[in-house]
């Protein structure tokens, strides 16, 4: 594990099964702000393993997300972050003061072939650039 340099912005993505909408984030944050930013992803129920039509999404994409197993939510993590993003885990992470926190209302990709994560996925690449926007300089 690497040291975390105060001076980065850190985010956390959070879904119910961390197999889909905060893994596609995560991966974006981290092939679009070239190390910039600091990110993690985790989920409030997670699945044993990544959405295999999201892989294949992102894969379209130029990213490989393959090797990435879903993580439990922790409440370390929220405190690491300085920006907590939740997709559809409800009330289950944790509040801190003195974190940003936002809700990405996104389709759940679970259970959906390639042809349809491809819009969940465009969507979030979208709001990760939008974000990123936010938090770095220009």
């Amino acid at each position: 594990m690497s040291e975390i340099s105060s001076d980065k912005h850190s985010v956390l993505f959070v879904c119910v099964h961390n197999a889909g909408r905060s893994q596609m984030a995560a991966a974006y944050v981290a092939a679009l702000s070239n190390g910039a930013v600091e990110v993690r992803s985790a989920g409030s129920a997670p699945a044993d393993s990544i959405n295999p039509a999201v892989v294949a999404a992102m894969a379209e994409e130029g990213i490989d997300i393959a090797a990435e197993v879903p993580k439990v939510l922790s409440d370390q993590a929220v405190v690491d972050s300085d920006v907590v993003i939740t997709m559809g885990c409800g009330d289950v992470c944790p509040i801190y003061p003195g974190k940003r926190y936002e809700d990405w209302k996104l389709a759940d990709p679970a259970g959906q072939g390639v042809a349809a994560v491809r819009p969940i996925r465009n969507e979030i690449r979208g709001r990760v650039e939008a974000l990123l926007d936010s938090l770095l300089p220009a």
